[in-house]
């Protein structure tokens, strides 16, 4: 039964609980509110009836209680007097049964005659007379003086009205009425009725105010809501779309990366057939030249001409030695059958030869097989940040660290040449310099960072992922 309960609470909506759950507070207000007006309305006409009955006593009673205020007992006309009062006035025959006390708990007079004159415990209602103060309550006839009347009645409006000595503020007496309650009871359930029905309508007007506001309250809420679900739509599809340009751009950035190459490879290769095929077929002839003249007589040789001829010589095979180099260093060696490992020795070991440097080598989980773009951006990478530090720093303390850390590769390459201010600097002076080094890096998701301070030497430092987005590019 719980289970069915929640099962129904949990399909209803947020408006439809908060009905429900203020329909149940209003009932429980309204009960409490009802109950509580109830008890009003049940004292306030008690209460109103101990003042008629209060008014009854001053005009008709006290005027035959006055020598009490001198004389502890009653005469016996005044006692006549009463006896007739509660006969024949109007308000005497709705009486069931009338006494007097005196201030300390003697019945002076009483219509039942077998309790006239004795004395009886002090009760809050005969306490509260004595003190001036008109008692009304419905009393159940429990008192030992009323055994008389509890054997006729279930219970009596009992009042208790005090009896002031003629032209000042003592009491003298206490007088004691009985009335009916059937009629009071009548007029009691009516005006109980009636409360129940303003208290009813009260709150069902409340409750339908709070309805119609609740449910404009939730139609907006449910307007919004289905804006906001639209809104959260529209954002998917373009964080999706983002995501799709983004994957755009590290595929392009990859395919630019074996562009690059393919483009270095060609141009070093035209390099070397074409320029400097040219150059050293020039030299050949130089040296054929040049051997010529030696061998005619010193007096036929002019010096100018062969200081020239060897100047020229010199240049071209200066020129031919450095075109050489710049389309060795445009081909990139084929990797693709390289290990990553293999691919950072082969990058040092080429840099060794080409400068006859020593540089430090330390390889540490280092993983084999990775994507070729990441072996290209590693094998450039050191290759320009050595030639950097033989060209700045003449190759003094050059270091090339390589490292797995978690799922990043990390390649520091490092010398101890004089150290410059990054912060200065554009870029370096080289075949692709600083700029170029970063943006094969980051063009691959990495980090690429310079550290480098006067006399302090250079430290290239670059973190590269392992698995790059677009990896079956390197087919």
């Amino acid at each position: 039964m719980l289970v069915r309960f929640k099962n129904f609470l949990r399909n209803l909506t947020l408006s439809q609980r908060f009905m429900i759950a203020s329909l149940v507070i209003l009932l429980a207000g309204m009960l409490g509110i009802g109950t509580w007006i109830e008890k009003q309305i049940e004292a306030g006409v008690i209460h109103r009836t101990g003042v008629t009955t209060a008014l009854y006593v001053d005009s008709f009673v006290a005027p035959n209680l006055q020598e009490l205020g001198f004389s502890s007992e009653l005469q016996p006309v005044h006692v006549e007097t009463l006896s007739k009062l509660v006969q024949s006035t109007p308000m005497g025959r709705q009486i069931v049964a009338f006494k007097v006390w005196d201030t300390r708990g003697r019945l002076l007079y009483s219509t039942d005659q077998t309790t006239t004159g004795r004395t009886y415990p002090m009760h809050e209602g005969l306490l509260r007379a004595r003190l001036g103060e008109v008692v009304s309550e419905i009393s159940p006839l429990e008192r030992e003086e009323n055994a008389p009347l509890a054997e006729l009645h279930d219970q009596l409006l009992e009042t208790y009205s005090p009896v002031w000595l003629s032209g000042t503020d003592q009491v003298i007496a206490v007088a004691e009425f009985y009335q009916l309650t059937e009629d009071l009871e009548s007029e009691i359930g009516v005006l109980k009725r009636r409360s129940w029905v303003v208290v009813g309508i009260s709150i069902l007007v409340i409750y339908l105010l709070l309805s119609f506001f609740v449910r404009r309250a939730s139609d907006t809420i449910t307007q919004q809501q289905a804006e906001l679900g639209r809104k959260v739509t529209q954002l998917t599809a373009l964080l999706s779309q983002n995501r799709e340009l983004h994957e755009r751009v590290r595929r392009a950035a990859a395919s630019v990366a074996f562009l690059n190459e393919s483009f270095l490879r060609r141009v070093g290769s035209e390099l070397h057939d074409g320029p400097a095929q040219d150059l050293g077929l020039s030299l050949l002839k130089l040296d054929s030249l040049a051997g010529r003249l030696e061998a005619r007589s010193p007096e036929q040789i002019d010096p100018l001409d062969l200081t020239q001829m060897v100047e020229v010589q010199s240049s071209l095979s200066a020129a031919l030695k450095e075109m050489r180099g710049i389309a060795a260093g445009l081909s990139l060696p084929q990797l693709s059958e390289l290990s990553l490992p293999e691919t950072v020795i082969r990058a040092v070991r080429s840099h060794e030869r080409r400068t006859g440097t020593q540089v430090v080598l330390e390889l540490e989980n280092v993983p084999d097989q990775v994507a070729e773009p990441l072996k290209i951006t590693v094998y450039r990478l050191i290759q320009e940040a050595l030639n950097n530090a033989y060209r700045h720093a003449g190759g003094i303390g050059q270091q090339v660290r390589v490292f797995g850390e978690n799922d990043r590769l990390v390649v520091t390459i490092s010398d101890s040449g004089p150290g410059f201010q990054p912060e200065q600097h554009a870029g370096w002076d080289g075949h692709l310099g600083l700029v170029g080094m970063r943006e094969r890096v980051e063009s691959i998701g990495g980090l690429f960072k310079i550290v480098s301070h006067i006399g302090q030497g250079t430290r290239v430092i670059a973190h590269l992922p392992f698995r790059l987005e677009g990896e079956s590019l390197d087919e």
